[in-house]
Formats: C-alpha cells, sequence, structure tokens
C-alpha cells in the first residue's frame, strides 16, 4: 500500500441519516477510506439501511481502498443508543434491562439482532459496553448511567453479560466492539459534550473494572473502543485515546490484546476539542491505536494529510502505521472484506 492508502484504511468517518447515500463517495476514493459508521438515527428500517450500506460497499476497489472493503459500522446497543430502527429492526432493550436475563437467553437475542444487522448490511456494531458505573453513582454518570448503557454495578456480572451480547453478536456475523477502554462508569460528564467532570480518580492499572474488558479479550472480541475520558491514577492530564501508558502498557501489553483498536469520536467530541484536528489522529496512532473515527467527514482530509505528513518525517512513526495497518488488515481477512493473494 501507498502511504496515502495506508493512512486511510485508518480512518472510520461518520454518515448521518440525513445525508445522501453518495455524499461520501469522494472522501473514500481520495482518501481510500478503511470504514464508515452510520449515525444520526436512521428509522426507516433495514431496506433502507440496506439500500445505503449496498453503495458504500460498492465503492470499494484497488483504485479506492486497496482492494479493502469496508467496515460498515453502527452503535446497536440497545435502549436510547440504537442507531438503527424500523421494520426489520427488532427494538432492543437497554442494557440494563438485557442484565437482568440469563447470558443464555441474551446470546439467543443478540444472535437476532445480529442477523438483522447482517441483513441491512452492516459488519461491526460498535458494542457491547464494558463500562461499569457503581450503584452509588448511577444516573448521574453521564455517558452511561443516565443512559442505562451499563449491564450491572458489578463487574463480574458486566463482563459476564456482555461476553453473552458480544457471543451472540459473533453467532449472528457480526464483528464487535468492546467499550469504552478503560471504563466511562465513574465520570460525571459525557466526554462527548464536555471536557470537564471527564477526570476519573479512582480507576487503576489492577482495578476490578477491568475485568469485562480482559473478558472480551479472552473472548476474542474483534475490536476494543478506547474512551477520552482521564484517568489521574494512570496517567494524569492526558485523555485517554491519547495515552500511551492506557493504550499500549494497559490494554496491548498488561491485558494482551492484539487486535484493532478503534477511537471514541475524534471529531466533534468536546473532550478533545483543544486539540488540533490533525494532531487527534497523530497522537492516537502514537498511542497505539489504529482507527480513527470522527463524526465529521470535514475531519477525513486534514487527519489523512496529518498522518501522511508524519509518515514521510517520522521513520518510528510510519512503522506504528505499518503495524496500525496490518492489524486492520488481519481484521478485514478473518470478516471476508479481503483476500490473500
Amino acid at each position: 500500500m501507498s502511504p496515502d492508502e495506508r493512512a486511510g484504511q485508518l480512518l472510520m468517518v461518520g454518515l448521518g441519516s440525513d445525508a445522501g447515500s453518495r455524499s461520501l463517495d469522494t472522501l473514500v476514493a481520495s482518501r481510500h477510506l478503511g470504514g464508515v459508521i452510520l449515525l444520526g438515527g436512521w428509522t426507516s428500517g433495514v431496506d433502507a439501511v440496506r439500500a445505503t450500506t449496498r453503495h458504500l460497499a460498492g465503492l470499494a476497489s484497488p483504485a479506492n481502498t486497496a482492494g479493502l472493503g469496508l467496515l460498515l459500522a453502527a452503535d446497536q446497543e440497545g435502549g436510547q443508543v440504537q442507531q438503527l430502527r424500523g421494520p426489520g429492526f427488532s427494538r432492543m432493550p437497554s442494557a440494563l434491562v438485557q442484565g437482568q436475563s440469563s447470558p443464555g437467553a441474551l446470546t439467543a437475542s443478540a444472535r437476532t439482532w445480529a442477523r438483522e444487522l447482517a441483513a441491512a448490511g452492516v459488519n461491526v456494531n460498535l458494542a457491547p459496553v464494558a463500562d461499569t458505573v457503581p450503584s452509588e453513582l448511577g444516573r448521574a454518570n453521564g455517558p452511561i448511567g443516565h443512559y442505562d448503557r451499563q449491564y450491572s454495578s458489578d463487574p463480574d456480572r458486566v463482563a459476564t453479560m456482555s461476553a453473552a451480547f458480544a457471543a451472540g453478536m459473533r453467532a449472528g456475523g457480526m464483528a464487535t466492539t468492546a467499550k469504552h477502554f478503560p471504563g466511562l462508569g465513574r465520570i460525571i460528564e459525557n466526554t462527548d459534550v464536555s471536557a470537564t467532570g471527564i477526570t476519573d480518580r479512582t480507576t487503576t492499572t489492577t482495578d476490578p473494572y477491568l475485568r469485562p474488558f480482559a473478558r472480551a479479550v479472552r473472548d476474542g472480541t474483534e475490536l476494543v473502543m478506547v474512551g477520552s475520558a482521564i484517568y489521574s491514577r494512570i496517567d494524569p492530564g492526558t485523555n485517554a485515546v491519547f495515552s500511551r501508558a492506557i493504550v499500549t502498557d494497559l490494554l496491548r501489553r498488561q491485558l494482551g490484546y492484539r487486535g484493532v483498536v478503534i477511537s471514541d469520536d475524534l471529531g466533534a467530541a468536546k473532550s478533545v476539542e483543544e486539540v488540533p484536528v490533525g494532531q487527534r489522529a497523530t497522537r492516537f496512532i502514537t498511542a497505539g491505536g489504529d482507527i480513527v473515527l470522527t463524526a465529521r467527514p470535514s475531519d477525513i482530509p486534514v487527519m489523512h494529510e496529518a498522518l501522511t505528513a508524519r509518515m514521510a518525517t517520522d521513520r518510528a512513526f510510519a512503522n506504528q502505521v505499518a503495524a496500525a495497518v496490518t492489524r486492520v488488515v488481519a481484521l478485514k481477512l478473518r470478516m471476508g472484506l479481503a483476500h490473500c493473494p
């Protein structure tokens, strides 16, 4: 792959339900993008989503994407975080409600939900949530508890039920994403809408709240999403997405994760707005990440150019990009989106 193609494979861009299905064509082709996430609430059902994903998948070609298929993702957790709805999609209960069922029952339900996603042309679910919200915080936790996105306040129960959800998704043909490492359950504000109130002063590198993520790693989760909160007892003052101590030392080395690491949104999120757009991409890769996710298509050219420029002048960074691309291509091979010559 050329440097431009390598950079593109490390970028995933958002497509809103109010944007035209062809609105990303030029970006995918010119920036050789590796993935698209459907954002904004798609309520017209499976057939409408399938029309869009069919078009997006058709953009993959040797010229556009180095011959690699696109990762086509959605946030399909359940409850208030279910981006795809309407005819052909079940109404999924929240994770908190899902957590009250048995693991076997949840796996069976998740298999059905995965088949619905597959029928719509989606191949990656950015779920399950592996965050634990302490009971004393509950809905005062802005990103997770406020929306009942947690399976339980007990990390061992979260590990069991998030694993059951992932097993069903995988059985239904869907790649899964454990999120938001190393956990958003102990902060107050939502990193999407605030740059303050997002510091976790409790979590350590041996914390029980890491157990759901460790379980996901053992079970073979295809992706792990890193959040943008700050963890003062691990890497003070640094957003997790930019922290080598969190992405490389904790997730990759301590937990032994060798798969694809994707960022939480690095476009519209208020938690990172003070960091220049291009640096958001380069700093995530430097930390040990693989796929930079942005909700804003306008960020893609800036991020792409920042990656290629840094590769041209920094051999160590170019080697990190090569390693990240290798992990992304390996995932695509397993998903049938790439083929060995």
